[in-house]
């Protein structure tokens, strides 16, 4: 499995990256990275960087961290929308149900998952912490949803 991991923020640089950092080493246990990017919070710019990750041969599925929240500048699950041909709510829905087992602040999470193409798009929240326990709600079913969008099984 390939990845693309983009951080969306207005705060944050390449340089300091902590949930980027994050990200990437866990999409790092079971796959590879095929791409890294960052962009500020801006509608546009987050649905051509998602559109040029979803146009790359080379790129499985895309994780996003950061810009899911309530705040005025939080346009991901937004600029997913715009992207996306069909969601994949039960991927959101579960990261929601569980992480909300830790904190209650979960259920402000607006991320949203879907299918655009062949790749796979998942928002993730922007904190370290958060987006360890999503990976690991959903890293189970992570190969198996990417060889379903690529028709490397027999469904």
């Amino acid at each position: 499995m390939k990845f693309a991991i983009l951080t969306i923020s207005d705060t944050r640089e390449l340089s300091n990256d902590p949930s980027g950092d994050r990200l990437t080493e866990l999409a790092s246990e079971v796959g590879e990275i095929a791409s890294r990017g960052l962009v500020s919070d801006d509608l546009d710019a987050i649905i051509a960087k998602l559109r040029e990750y979803v146009a790359s041969p080379d790129v499985d599925c895309v994780f996003t961290t950061g810009g899911t929240g309530f705040a005025a500048r939080d346009n991901t699950p937004e600029a997913t929308r715009s992207v996306i041909e069909r969601e994949a709510p039960g991927i959101a829905e579960a990261m929601r149900r569980e992480t909300a087992k830790h904190t209650p602040f979960a259920m402000l999470s607006r991320a949203v998952s879907g299918i655009a193409g062949n790749t796979l798009i998942v928002n993730m929240p922007g904190k370290p912490k958060a987006v360890e326990e999503c990976f690991e709600v959903i890293r189970p079913v992570l190969k198996h949803a990417v060889e379903l969008l690529r028709g490397r099984t027999g469904h």
